[in-house]
């Protein structure tokens, strides 16, 4: 191995500069616990659209590497695989304490694959320097690379194994303290140098990895995609205006009960269904309905941040049982023992003999069930866990949340909402979760407002808000906002995958007892009118009224690789009341969100959802665009042949890279018919442009993904009802 001088202070700064650089192009990726939508090229919105699918082609969809860069990903794959785990290995790795790159340089002279027995290796690997840059000055010194080419080659280091960069990318820019506690250190500058040493290692020709990125850029024609994208777009955006234009704006009436909604497209079929049951007005709003909160659930112990990623909590908030005693308790950790105890013999070396000869015939048996009768195996299952563990009410402590945030939350929710007055007996805040079995993609389907969680917790703490006097009074005296006595709040949960609806009522007054009866009828026929439709989307044939049954059938069986559709086909964020959209049927395409201009003053509401919930639905749209567009680049690949690693990812096989996006099944027919439509999101916004422009003047998010194309802007004029659209260069024009 080459001798290396001193690394000048000079050459260190630009080597830090180029690390924080070669880093922009990469987009966070989070574990399977909680998956959260993210546009894969996040790091080229600054470029238009169109340049960035130069950008993305060349780095990312190259369909082979040089065969030296395969082997050494299949080295670092090996070892970041046993640092990262969080369960799934039987033996751990020593040293993680150390970090990602003390630990594995101090066991990789081990490693017979590198460099066991190679004294000029392991004598390099000792002479390097103590510090990561320093580490990744000398290595491309090493390597040959010259001072302008550092941050493109730290890219290439990236980008040729970019789903275990965006996973890096989330522990060190995105991830919360509450993931951080059960994790070993890493950094950036740690991981960059990491890949560096493996590829001096095994490489002493790194350096042509710079000529094969010249070619790959000669050779990059993203013009295919670009043309079916506008394509798309262009059909659906006209059809979707015309129907906009056609609907006039009606007044309130006074409803039997009010439901909000999460924006989530899926919501937007099933309040149709409910609508048409009866006197219902429903609303949208972001699913964690405003109140930015982490959650600590006082039996499992689990804790978890319950808001958008673009947000971090203020509070945390407790979750308890609303009412049991010690057995509660009792029940969960003899759940939890079983498991842990079956766990250890599955995985330990010497008892999965002991556990097959004792446990084989009724293993056997059970999986035959759970394959053949996976309703029947479902209820069998939840009949023994029920006994052990019975589940109760949940109750959230709201008094960590002083009674002027309180106050705010309350204020915020209604007034972005559009609801200030014609409040109906019951107001229900309605959160969302998914039901499958054997999914790894589980938390994907889960509510992204919540931080890929439920979001029945959140529902639950504004409803108590709402419903303390206090607050009431302050909301009348402060804001004009009088909610009537007899108006009551509450909390429920959409279970998106079998439509079923649990509302949480366990402290109803006795004078709603019969309408909540009749509620829950309405929601049950809503629910099976809905599952009809999306039965028939899922290619099912079968008597519509088995559809309900159908949808639960999918949720229960583990083998089902299509449990539902999630967001696929999603297309459109329309931001406006509901009277703009009810009687539309939008396919279950559309993210609402409910909002009345004459509300807002001076813009700061819609400012605030043009650069949250807006920005949350844009990422959504452009993971599901890119897992479609190429599904090895950017998706998860193919259900059947997935394996998990570390309890946190996907591979395909037994050493691919990360896989970071969405499934084959989630976005496909079939392997080679699309579901979802590869276009970008339209915004359309019921409120006069002049109060657009000045929040767009105001912000730079705004100015880049409107300016760059990665979102097309609709406005609706709402004194003539008038269209337009915002051009590039963010003037408006009427479309032809």
């Amino acid at each position: 191995m080459k001798s290396i001088n001193k690394i000048e202070m000079a050459e260190l700064a630009q080597i830090k500069l180029a690390v924080e650089e070669s880093w922009e192009k990469i987009a966070p990726f989070w574990p399977l616990r909680n998956i959260i939508a993210v546009n894969p090229l996040l790091g080229f919105e600054d470029l238009p659209f169109e340049e960035a699918l130069v950008e993305a082609e060349m780095l990312f969809q190259q369909k082979s590497l040089p065969k030296p860069m395969e082997d050494i990903n299949r080295e670092n794959i090996k070892w970041l695989q046993v640092f990262f785990d969080t369960g799934q290995a039987t033996i751990k790795m020593p040293l993680r304490r150390l970090g990602l790159l003390k630990a594995i340089l101090g066991l990789l002279p081990f490693d017979r694959n590198i460099c066991l027995d190679d004294v000029k290796k392991i004598e390099w690997m000792k002479s390097l320097a103590e510090t990561p840059e320093c580490i990744i000055a000398e290595c491309l010194r090493y390597l040959g690379i010259l001072a302008e080419d550092y941050t493109l080659y730290m890219t290439l280091m990236l980008t040729t194994l970019p789903g275990w960069a965006a996973y890096i990318q989330y522990r060190t820019s995105w991830a919360d303290t509450l993931d951080e506690k059960h994790h070993y250190p890493v950094t950036k500058a740690e991981y960059l140098a990491l890949r560096l040493i493996i590829t001096c290692l095994l490489w002493n020709d790194a350096k042509i990895l710079l000529d094969w990125h010249m070619d790959a850029k000669r050779n990059s024609d993203p013009k295919k995609s670009l043309n079916s994208i506008e394509r798309l777009e262009d059909s659906y955006k006209a059809n979707l205006l015309d129907k906009l234009a056609q609907k006039a704006i009606t007044k309130k009436n006074p409803a039997d009960a009010q439901f909000i909604f999460c924006i989530d497209a899926r919501s937007e079929p099933f309040r149709r269904a409910l609508e048409a049951q009866g006197d219902y007005e429903t609303f949208g709003f972001a699913g964690f309905f405003g109140v930015p909160i982490s959650i600590h659930n006082d039996i499992t112990g689990e804790s978890y941040h319950s808001c958008p990623v673009l947000l971090k909590p203020a509070y945390r908030i407790k979750t308890s049982p609303a009412y049991c005693d010690d057995t509660c308790q009792k029940g969960y950790e003899t759940t939890q023992g079983l498991k842990r105890l079956y766990q250890s013999l599955k995985y330990t070396f010497t008892t999965p003999f002991t556990l097959v000869e004792t446990l084989g015939i009724a293993s056997g048996i059970w999986m035959a069930i759970r394959s053949i009768f996976p309703s029947l195996g479902y209820r069998v299952k939840s009949t023994i866990t029920q006994k052990l563990n019975p589940s109760v009410p949940l109750k959230e402590d709201i008094e960590s949340i002083p009674f002027e945030k309180q106050c705010y939350y309350a204020e915020t929710a209604l007034k972005m909402m559009g609801l200030t007055d014609h409040f109906a007996e019951l107001v229900v805040f309605c959160g969302h979760g998914s039901l499958t079995q054997n999914n790894a993609y589980a938390t994907a389907l889960d509510c992204g407002a919540c931080g890929g969680r439920h979001g029945a917790a959140n529902a639950r703490i504004l409803a108590a808000i709402l419903n303390n006097r206090s607050v009431r009074y302050n909301l009348k005296e402060k804001e004009n906002i009088i909610i009537p006595d007899t108006t009551y709040f509450l909390a429920a949960e959409h279970n998106t995958t079998t439509d079923d609806v649990e509302i949480y009522a366990h402290n109803l007054p006795e004078n709603f007892k019969d309408r909540l009866i009749s509620l829950k009828m309405d929601l049950q026929v809503a629910r099976n009118q809905n599952s009809q439709q999306r039965a028939v989307k899922m290619g099912w044939k079968g008597n519509p009224k088995n559809a309900a049954k159908h949808t639960a059938l999918r949720a229960h069986d583990w083998a089902q690789v299509r449990p539902e559709w999630g967001l696929a086909q999603n297309a459109a964020f329309i931001v406006g009341p509901r009277t703009l959209t009810r009687e539309i049927d939008l396919d279950g395409r559309s993210f609402l969100h409910s909002y009345d201009w004459q509300l807002d003053k001076n813009g700061v509401l819609l400012a605030t959802i043009l650069t949250a919930p807006m920005i949350v639905a844009q990422w959504i749209n452009s993971q599901y665009l890119f897992s479609t567009l190429d599904n090895v680049a950017f998706g998860g690949g193919s259900k059947i042949t997935k394996n998990i690693t570390g309890k946190m990812g996907i591979m395909q096989g037994n050493a691919s890279d990360l896989m970071h996006g969405l499934p084959l099944q989630s976005v496909f027919k079939t392997d080679y018919e699309h579901y979802h439509q590869t276009l970008r999101l339209i915004t359309i916004i019921y409120a006069p442009r002049i109060l657009i422009d000045e929040i767009i003047a105001q912000q730079e998010i705004l100015q880049k993904l409107f300016g760059n194309g990665w979102v097309t802007l609709a406005c609706i004029e709402p004194k003539n009802r008038e269209i337009y659209t915002l051009k590039r260069n963010l003037k408006w024009m009427k479309p032809p």
